[in-house]
């Protein structure tokens, strides 16, 4: 992908989450609320894995 394309994309995207969460915070909490409970239970599934190969 080109240097452009991947810099407009980019702040594309910083705008949208400024935007999102100035003008609906409620719906950028639950959002982000939603990605950390996934990040965890991920980090949680894969140290039950690394643990299972321990045991």
């Amino acid at each position: 992908m080109p240097v452009f394309v991947k810099k407009v994309l980019t702040w594309g995207f910083v705008a949208f989450l400024i935007y999102f969460v100035a003008f609906r915070p409620d719906g950028a909490a639950q959002m982000f609320r939603a990605i950390g409970a996934a990040l965890i239970a991920m980090f949680q599934g894969f140290g039950d894995f690394l643990t299972s190969l321990m045991a």
